[in-house]
């Protein structure tokens, strides 16, 4: 099959995308995919990811490109471990290596904040909190648009999450 693209190449790239329960489907060829952004999601964690096969069956290892020696201060873990696995080893990871972490996870994802499901417990903080950070935002808003009742109403919602937020010590 032809890119949809240039009509030129021989497409080797599938694309889905779903927004707004859309589904958009591409087929592309390298050059184009790259063009819109889509390159190997290997790229930028340290792993030649295009010498691996080859890797099997010549007589060197594969080839690492140098990464820092910086490692997780709680769990241990470097971001060649991280690369080579594909696996974070624990939360602090991603305070860690951010940087090196986000741009991949953006495009593995599309986004780089959760909206999915919570386990109980914890997505009901995650959720008042995720919802308070909004509100403190759109109070920002209210308060520079000089909306004083509106910041106000908003302020008192805020008040009242934070006071679910918080554990009750009875």
């Amino acid at each position: 099959m032809l890119c949809q693209s240039c009509g030129k190449n021989q497409a080797n790239t599938h694309i889905k995308k779903v927004i707004n329960g859309e589904l958009t489907e591409y087929m592309l060829c390298e050059k184009c995919a790259a063009k819109m952004g889509y390159s190997n999601i290997f790229d930028g964690f340290g792993f030649d990811f295009n010498n691996l096969l080859g890797s099997f069956f010549a007589a060197n290892e594969p080839k690492f490109m140098p990464l820092s020696n910086k490692r997780c201060d709680f769990c241990g873990s470097s971001l060649e471990e991280i690369s080579n696995t594909g696996k974070v080893g624990c939360s602090k990871c991603y305070d860690v290596f951010f940087d090196q972490l986000m741009p991949s996870i953006k495009r593995i994802h599309g986004n780089t904040k959760h909206a999915g499901k919570y386990a109980s417990a914890v997505g009901q903080e995650n959720i008042i909190k995720n919802e308070i950070q909004e509100l403190n935002e759109k109070m920002k808003k209210a308060i520079n648009e000089q909306n004083f009742e509106e910041a106000a109403r908003i302020r008192d919602k805020i008040n009242g999450l934070k006071g679910k937020e918080q554990p009750n010590n009875e």
